[in-house]
């Protein structure tokens, strides 16, 4: 199988757009048309219903597309192996985080190690910190920072970066919710901003299921930071961990309120697959974290 055809695939799996997926892979659209068709007459199914407007994959496709990425993978982790004994590791390492993550942690992490791996081309991608695990598990990402679930996946490895609280804040300027229901001591009847998924929203919901409590949900967003500015602009009160609250250029327009509840640690490290560790660039990343 030649690795050239399942990163293409793999781009066009991602993007479901051939035009962007022969942007990312510096190739023209009918390269990416080609090698899809090429691929469906070698394997004897068809791998993505595509008309002028949209790309899916089938089930063979996404079958495939697991495949893909496990063979990729297993292609780079043995060519790193084979110079592993040179003098420099060479290649690419793919990295998943927050914005917030990004500046909080990532600088430390990176500044080390590009030190000691000058050859190591790092791939960065960012976006909802609910989504990290996730990707990880589908082999998306090689490594990324990430909430430690409540429930670690088995096939994961998680090494802990810091802790900090969930916290509930609201406006500094409390005349921006005096039209709300509610008051600073009963701050529970007014208006919640929560994320749409994620360790912060499991522990809402088990701390309102135990409580007896009926949120008045105003928004589910996806990304701390967004919680944030709405919370600061008086929309309702959010929860957010209180690492983000410390590292938000906002932090001034917003303030924790009083009555926390406990909602438990809320951990960041960094996660990846147990097998992905037999690649000497992850695990040289692995390795440089005190865990």
């Amino acid at each position: 199988m030649d690795a050239t055809k399942l990163r293409l695939y793999l781009a066009l799996a991602a993007t479901r757009h051939f035009g962007r997926a022969a942007t990312q892979c510096h190739v023209s659209p009918s390269t990416i048309s080609r090698n899809l068709k090429q691929l469906e007459e070698e394997l004897g199914v068809t791998l993505m219903l595509r008309d002028n407007r949209s790309v899916n994959l089938t089930p063979e496709g996404e079958r495939f597309q697991r495949f893909a990425r496990e063979s990729l993978q297993q292609w780079e982790t043995f060519q790193e192996a084979l110079h592993q004994g040179a003098d420099e590791l060479r290649g690419q390492l793919s990295i998943y985080c927050s914005v917030t993550a990004s500046y909080s942690f990532l600088h430390d992490l990176l500044t080390q190690f590009r030190g000691s791996y000058p050859g190591i081309a790092i791939k960065l991608h960012t976006g909802d910190p609910a989504q990290a695990v996730e990707r990880i598990l589908a082999g998306q990402e090689d490594i990324a920072i990430a909430a430690r679930p409540d429930r670690l996946p088995g096939s994961l490895e998680f090494k802990s970066i810091a802790e900090s609280p969930l916290v509930f804040i609201g406006p500094e300027d409390p005349a921006l919710l005096a039209n709300q229901a509610g008051s600073e001591q009963d701050w529970r009847r007014w208006p919640i901003i929560i994320p749409e998924e994620g360790i912060a929203r499991e522990r809402f919901d088990g701390w309102c299921r135990a409580q007896q409590l009926t949120p008045d949900i105003y928004a589910e967003v996806k990304g701390n930071e967004a919680i944030v500015s709405m919370v600061s602009l008086g929309f309702g009160v959010g929860l957010v961990p209180e690492i983000v609250l410390r590292n938000s250029p906002l932090r001034q327009r917003v303030k924790p309120l009083p009555q926390q509840p406990d909602l438990g640690p809320f951990e960041t490290g960094i996660c990846v697959l147990q097998r992905r560790l037999k690649s000497p660039i992850v695990s040289a990343l692995w390795e440089q974290v005190a865990g």
